[in-house]
Protein backbone atom coordinates (compact mmCIF):
# COMPACT_ATOMS: atom_id res chain seq x y z
CA UNK A 1 0.00 0.00 0.00
CA UNK A 2 1.21 3.32 -0.91
CA UNK A 3 2.65 5.70 2.07
CA UNK A 4 -0.04 8.16 4.05
CA UNK A 5 1.91 11.35 2.17
CA UNK A 6 0.79 9.61 -0.90
CA UNK A 7 -2.61 9.33 -0.38
CA UNK A 8 -3.17 12.90 1.42
CA UNK A 9 -5.41 13.99 -1.32
CA UNK A 10 -8.41 12.50 0.10
CA UNK A 11 -9.27 11.99 4.01
CA UNK A 12 -11.99 9.95 4.60
CA UNK A 13 -14.08 9.29 7.67
CA UNK A 14 -15.29 6.24 9.02
CA UNK A 15 -17.25 4.97 11.95
CA UNK A 16 -20.44 3.48 13.36
CA UNK A 17 -24.04 5.73 12.62
CA UNK A 18 -23.60 8.65 15.38
CA UNK A 19 -19.72 8.28 15.28
CA UNK A 20 -19.86 12.54 14.53
CA UNK A 21 -18.81 11.89 10.87
CA UNK A 22 -21.02 13.99 9.31
CA UNK A 23 -20.73 17.14 12.57
CA UNK A 24 -17.07 16.50 12.26
CA UNK A 25 -16.23 16.33 8.56
CA UNK A 26 -17.15 20.24 7.62
CA UNK A 27 -15.09 21.44 10.77
CA UNK A 28 -11.86 19.36 9.81
CA UNK A 29 -12.26 20.26 6.22
CA UNK A 30 -12.60 23.78 6.50
CA UNK A 31 -9.49 23.33 9.20
CA UNK A 32 -7.18 22.01 6.61
CA UNK A 33 -8.82 23.88 3.77
CA UNK A 34 -9.83 20.98 2.03
CA UNK A 35 -13.63 20.39 0.28
CA UNK A 36 -16.25 18.23 2.10
CA UNK A 37 -18.50 15.90 1.15
CA UNK A 38 -20.99 13.80 3.17
CA UNK A 39 -21.95 10.26 1.51
CA UNK A 40 -24.88 10.06 2.79
CA UNK A 41 -26.33 13.61 2.00
CA UNK A 42 -24.90 13.57 -1.58
CA UNK A 43 -26.97 10.77 -2.51
CA UNK A 44 -30.26 11.96 -1.09
CA UNK A 45 -29.74 15.24 -3.01
CA UNK A 46 -28.95 13.09 -5.80
CA UNK A 47 -32.05 10.83 -5.78
CA UNK A 48 -34.39 13.13 -4.25
CA UNK A 49 -35.21 10.84 -1.02
CA UNK A 50 -33.77 10.37 2.22
CA UNK A 51 -31.38 7.42 3.20
CA UNK A 52 -34.50 5.74 4.69
CA UNK A 53 -36.88 6.17 1.62
CA UNK A 54 -33.97 4.78 -0.63
CA UNK A 55 -34.14 1.35 1.89
CA UNK A 56 -37.32 1.18 1.94
CA UNK A 57 -38.14 1.48 -1.77
CA UNK A 58 -35.36 0.59 -3.42
CA UNK A 59 -33.35 -1.39 -0.78
CA UNK A 60 -30.27 -1.64 0.57
CA UNK A 61 -28.24 -3.23 -2.26
CA UNK A 62 -29.65 -0.52 -4.40
CA UNK A 63 -28.36 2.02 -1.87
CA UNK A 64 -24.61 0.22 -1.31
CA UNK A 65 -24.48 0.61 -5.24
CA UNK A 66 -25.17 4.61 -5.28
CA UNK A 67 -22.56 4.86 -2.39
CA UNK A 68 -20.20 2.44 -4.70
CA UNK A 69 -20.20 4.49 -7.54
CA UNK A 70 -19.87 7.72 -5.26
CA UNK A 71 -17.00 6.42 -4.06
CA UNK A 72 -14.94 5.75 -6.79
CA UNK A 73 -15.76 9.16 -8.18
CA UNK A 74 -14.77 11.09 -5.16
CA UNK A 75 -11.41 8.88 -5.22
CA UNK A 76 -10.49 10.92 -8.12
CA UNK A 77 -11.19 14.25 -6.60
CA UNK A 78 -7.91 15.95 -4.97
CA UNK A 79 -7.97 17.95 -1.25
CA UNK A 80 -11.38 16.55 0.17
CA UNK A 81 -12.49 15.33 3.12
CA UNK A 82 -15.37 12.55 2.59
CA UNK A 83 -17.84 11.64 5.60
CA UNK A 84 -18.69 8.06 4.71
CA UNK A 85 -21.97 6.29 5.56
CA UNK A 86 -21.39 3.55 8.72
CA UNK A 87 -22.06 0.68 6.25
CA UNK A 88 -19.99 1.77 3.69
CA UNK A 89 -16.51 -0.28 3.83
CA UNK A 90 -18.80 -3.22 4.68
CA UNK A 91 -18.79 -3.37 0.67
CA UNK A 92 -15.38 -4.55 -0.32
CA UNK A 93 -14.84 -2.47 -3.38
CA UNK A 94 -16.03 0.66 -1.61
CA UNK A 95 -13.17 -0.47 1.19
CA UNK A 96 -10.30 -1.04 -1.50
CA UNK A 97 -10.91 1.85 -3.41
CA UNK A 98 -11.07 3.97 0.49
CA UNK A 99 -7.62 2.42 2.13
CA UNK A 100 -6.23 2.53 -1.57
CA UNK A 101 -7.36 6.60 -2.51
CA UNK A 102 -6.43 8.09 0.71
CA UNK A 103 -6.10 8.35 4.79
CA UNK A 104 -8.58 6.93 6.34
CA UNK A 105 -9.87 7.92 9.83
CA UNK A 106 -11.72 6.11 12.53
CA UNK A 107 -14.03 8.14 14.73
CA UNK A 108 -14.26 5.30 17.05
CA UNK A 109 -17.04 5.48 20.10
CA UNK A 110 -18.05 2.38 22.21
CA UNK A 111 -21.28 0.41 21.49
CA UNK A 112 -22.60 2.11 25.11
CA UNK A 113 -21.68 5.53 23.52
CA UNK A 114 -23.29 4.41 20.20
CA UNK A 115 -26.32 3.50 22.19
CA UNK A 116 -26.48 6.84 24.13
CA UNK A 117 -26.12 9.20 20.71
CA UNK A 118 -28.42 6.50 19.20
CA UNK A 119 -31.41 5.31 21.07
CA UNK A 120 -33.71 8.32 20.60
CA UNK A 121 -33.14 8.74 16.16
CA UNK A 122 -35.78 6.70 14.45
CA UNK A 123 -33.95 8.19 10.99
CA UNK A 124 -31.66 5.36 10.59
CA UNK A 125 -32.70 2.36 8.26
CA UNK A 126 -30.42 -0.36 9.81
CA UNK A 127 -31.74 0.54 13.34
CA UNK A 128 -35.72 -0.10 13.06
CA UNK A 129 -37.52 -3.20 11.99
CA UNK A 130 -38.96 -4.33 8.65
CA UNK A 131 -42.14 -2.41 9.06
CA UNK A 132 -39.61 0.98 9.40
CA UNK A 133 -40.77 0.83 13.80
CA UNK A 134 -38.57 2.05 16.18
CA UNK A 135 -37.14 -0.74 17.63
CA UNK A 136 -37.58 -1.23 21.34
CA UNK A 137 -34.23 -0.19 23.73
CA UNK A 138 -33.44 -3.73 24.35
CA UNK A 139 -33.45 -4.55 20.19
CA UNK A 140 -31.72 -1.65 19.58
CA UNK A 141 -29.03 -2.67 21.88
CA UNK A 142 -28.59 -5.67 20.22
CA UNK A 143 -29.09 -4.16 16.63
CA UNK A 144 -26.15 -1.96 17.66
CA UNK A 145 -24.06 -4.76 19.15
CA UNK A 146 -24.51 -6.62 16.39
CA UNK A 147 -23.18 -4.15 13.58
CA UNK A 148 -20.61 -3.09 15.65
CA UNK A 149 -18.98 -6.65 16.01
CA UNK A 150 -19.55 -7.19 12.60
CA UNK A 151 -18.07 -3.43 11.39
CA UNK A 152 -15.45 -3.49 13.75
CA UNK A 153 -12.44 -5.22 12.20
CA UNK A 154 -13.40 -3.51 8.72
CA UNK A 155 -13.60 0.08 10.63
CA UNK A 156 -10.41 -0.98 12.44
CA UNK A 157 -8.22 -1.18 9.69
CA UNK A 158 -8.38 2.34 9.36
CA UNK A 159 -4.43 4.78 9.46
CA UNK A 160 -5.36 6.67 12.27
CA UNK A 161 -8.29 5.95 14.90
CA UNK A 162 -9.59 8.59 17.09
CA UNK A 163 -11.98 7.89 20.28
CA UNK A 164 -14.60 10.00 19.36
CA UNK A 165 -15.83 10.54 23.36
CA UNK A 166 -17.54 12.77 24.97
CA UNK A 167 -15.38 15.58 24.40
CA UNK A 168 -16.27 18.34 22.38
CA UNK A 169 -15.64 18.67 18.53
CA UNK A 170 -13.13 21.22 18.47
CA UNK A 171 -11.03 18.95 20.39
CA UNK A 172 -11.61 15.78 18.58
CA UNK A 173 -10.94 17.77 14.92
CA UNK A 174 -7.74 19.28 16.55
CA UNK A 175 -6.29 15.81 17.48
CA UNK A 176 -7.26 14.68 14.07
CA UNK A 177 -5.37 17.40 12.63
CA UNK A 178 -2.24 16.46 14.83
CA UNK A 179 -2.49 12.87 13.58
CA UNK A 180 -3.12 13.83 9.74
CA UNK A 181 -0.64 16.74 10.18
CA UNK A 182 3.00 15.02 8.77
CA UNK A 183 1.01 13.37 6.29
CA UNK A 184 -0.98 16.33 4.72
CA UNK A 185 1.60 19.43 5.33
Amino acid sequence: MMPLSARRERIYLTGFMGSGKSTIGPILANTIAYDFVDLDRTIEVSEGKTVREIFRERGEAYFRQLERDLVTGLAARTRIVVSLGGGTLVDPACLQTVITTGILVYLKLSPEQLFHRLHRRSDRPLLTDEEGNKLTEDGLRHRILELFRMREPIYSRADITIEADEQRVGKTVDRIVRCLSPHIE
